[in-house]
């Protein structure tokens, strides 16, 4: 329906009042999600508020520290009931474990560094949480990440928090350009976290001192071997621990327990130099070790890539952009020289240390002095040809 020029724009982008505006909120248990569903509550949005059950409740509701457990989902309900919208908890144990596990598990034996957490977002949260959005007749879904969505000459564009210690970007990147219509995120030009804690308290909200999430959510205590061994019993089968010279330094109890860059914990002390593992070769059952310098990376395969530029990818034979590799780096000059749509090389000018198969390579804007960076997509690292 055309718009009406009179009429004003609410705060989620609609031509029509609040009350007329139905919002789902993806409402995982913490402050964040509590904080964005008791604000547009409280502007007379039609909330609805979601929350999805990712894997077994027994043993959710023994651990602490992580999201969307059983504890989280009785948070949820109270502040649904406290600020008066309804509340409904989605089994999606089956999807979780198909869609993200499963290929968590896959990529560990293979020697590869996986991020859950972004699958989970793109295959779960964002696709299938999405769609039940709509199903419920909403006209858009609002989640507690920290990201701004901003419109462009374009349509709507992503660009990172206002405050860079909260940014979710990198596990954002695989957003398509039709899920950034439909999504809000209305947290994302706060400029820390003590604000968020202050709007929940402004609510009364009972989650508004409660610590934040620190685990993948199924990975008790960041102990990922563990999960690996449930999943996949037999996956840390013991090898050899070799030089990258060739020689053999000793023995491991599983590639499963090792990870690209890692010093500490190799069990082949009284060496003169620090060793690093550089390299997993779960097929020979392999921990590759060598010095600092055989990690330094500066070409870079990626696949999988959602591209949101305003241009094609393929557009041009090169792209100067900043790119990230690890959530906890800063963005870094770097050449995209595209493949494909889906399939480029990334050339870091500067060499990364630790850059492992299976980690996000996520797109930046270069040269947004003003901390407004856009977010031109990314893709998936892996060993190339």
């Amino acid at each position: 329906m055309p718009r009406d020029a009179d009429t004003p724009l609410n705060s989620l982008g609609f031509a029509k009042p609040p009350a007329e505006t139905r919002v789902v909120v993806a409402m995982s248990g913490g402050v964040d999600s509590s904080v964005v569903a008791a604000m547009l509550a409280e502007e007379g949005y039609d909330v609805v508020g979601v929350t999805l059950q990712l894997y077994d409740h027994g043993a959710a509701l023994a651990k602490k520290g992580a999201c969307c457990a059983g504890r989280d989902i009785h948070d949820a309900r109270r502040v649904a009931e406290a600020m008066g919208f309804p509340h409904y908890v989605l089994d999606y144990e089956n999807t979780f474990r198909e869609a993200v596990m499963e290929e968590f598990a896959e990529s560990y034996l293979a020697g590869a560094t996986p991020v859950p957490c972004i699958r989970c977002n793109e295959r779960v949260k964002f696709k299938d949480l999405l769609e039940t959005a709509r199903d419920l007749d909403a006209d858009c879904m609002a989640t507690g990440h920290y990201i701004r969505r901003a419109m462009g000459m374009n349509g709507p564009e992503l660009h990172c928090a206002a405050d860079p210690a909260r940014d979710q970007s990198y596990f954002l990147f695989s957003t398509t350009p039709e899920q950034l219509d439909y999504l809000r995120f209305p947290l994302g030009h706060l400029k820390s976290k003590a604000e968020t804690r202050d709007l929940a308290k402004k609510y009364g909200l009972s989650v508004a001192d409660k610590p934040d999430s620190q685990d993948i959510c199924f990975v008790p205590n960041g102990n990922y071997a563990s999960v690996i061994e449930k999943l996949r019993p037999g996956a840390g089968e013991p090898g050899e621990i070799v030089h990258l010279d060739g020689r053999v330094l000793g023995e491991h109890t599983g590639v499963i327990h090792y990870t690209i860059g890692q010093r500490r914990g190799l069990g082949i002390g009284g060496l003169s130099d620090p060793l690093y593992v550089v390299r997993l070769d779960p097929v020979a059952r392999q921990v590759v070790v060598g010095p600092r310098e055989a990690l330094a990376t500066r070409t870079v395969p990626v696949r999988e890539i959602n591209w949101l530029g305003d241009a094609p990818l393929t557009s041009r034979p090169e792209w100067e952009v900043s790119v990230r590799i690890r959530s906890t780096r800063p963005p870094r000059p770097a050449l995209i020289r595209p493949l494909s749509d889906t399939e480029a090389e990334v050339t870091l000018l500067t060499p990364e240390d630790g850059v492992s198969p299976g980690q996000a390579c996520v797109f930046y804007a270069p040269g947004h002095a003003d901390g407004d960076t856009r977010i031109l997509g990314g893709g998936w690292i892996w060993r190339g040809r």
